[in-house]
């Protein structure tokens, strides 16, 4: 069993918190927070939940001390301000840039030996900060973008086959941007017949559209970013991690020559282990879908200018 670290208590950590203590894969889960007695509040509630959720996991929290989490397995950066609506997730940059900087440096001379899930926004930018600054193995940083990009894709596909979400396969590559992320239609499938026998080119496109504004749909709904699915697209990371299960997920890891690209960090298909991100799944992509590619790498890099 494994301890898991969470910093930052808002709705997202929180939710990270509740998924992993509910598979219940993890010894222990920490969450701290800036917030005066927010992060202990948070875990004492979740605690309170363990009885009637079957968990075993121990839940605790603490303000800003950093040594409450030692020995980390896994270290989970959800800190820095949220979306508003009509934000977009690059105008935070200059904001969370600082923030995770801290975060991520005081967390590594606790748990020298800890892998870095970064959550906070824009992503694929603070991913690339994360590997910057630290000087640890690309293996052991991970940004979760793609992830949650590919769960929301299913569901769009899901509802528009009016068919269990359990039954699609499908990803999205490329960065983890409402312009930036590439929905995969091509190898989109339903129990593996492909989508685009099923559905329509006006249903297709309606799907990839929905899937790249999904965040900022929530956003403008909820009035701040959304946090239940990025809570559980957290959780089931973590959870191939900790549980070494080897699963296929997309997220943003650093790329030295694959997909063409040298030197960013950037939404792929890799497995997930107890090293962290183990190897990079290489796909054959057309020449549209390169391209594609190639213009969310320059948007990327574009973004990581302003570091």
């Amino acid at each position: 069993m494994s301890k898991i670290s969470i910093i930052g208590a808002g709705n997202v950590g929180a939710s990270c918190a509740e998924y992993i203590a509910m598979k219940n894969f993890a010894a222990e889960v920490v969450l701290l927070d800036i917030k005066e007695n927010f992060a202990e509040g948070k875990a004492l509630d979740l605690m309170q939940t363990a009885s009637l959720n079957g968990f075993d996991s121990r839940i605790s929290g603490s303000t800003s001390d950093y040594s409450k989490t030692a020995n980390s397995n896994v270290i989970v950066v959800t800190s820095g301000i949220p979306r508003k609506p009509g934000m977009t997730r690059e105008e935070l940059i200059g904001i969370n840039a600082g923030i995770v900087k801290t975060v991520v440096l005081s967390c590594l001379e606790h748990s020298p030996n800890a892998i870095f899930v970064i959550v906070s926004n824009p992503m694929d930018t603070m991913t690339q900060l994360t590997k910057q600054i630290l000087g640890i193995p690309k293996h052991r940083i991970i940004g979760m973008g793609g992830a949650l990009d590919s769960a929301r894709f299913k569901h769009y596909l899901s509802s528009a086959l009016s068919c269990p979400p359990s039954d699609v396969d499908a990803m999205v590559i490329g960065g983890h941007g409402d312009t930036t992320m590439i929905p995969l239609l091509r190898l989109a499938s339903y129990k593996g017949v492909p989508v685009s026998q099923l559905l329509s080119k006006e249903v297709l496109d309606k799907v990839k559209a929905d899937t790249m504004v999904g965040g900022a749909t929530l956003t403008a709904m909820l009035g701040t970013s959304a946090w239940y699915a990025p809570g559980a697209a957290v959780s089931a990371l973590v959870q191939s991690i900790v549980c070494d299960q080897k699963k296929m997920m997309t997220c943003c890891v650093y790329l030295d020559g694959e997909y063409g690209e040298f030197d960013i960090c950037i939404g792929v298909p890799v497995i997930l282990g107890k090293g962290g991100w183990e190897r990079i799944v290489a796909l054959s992509l057309k020449d549209d879908e390169k391209a594609e590619f190639q213009k969310s790498a320059l948007a990327v890099r574009s973004m990581n200018a302003a570091l």
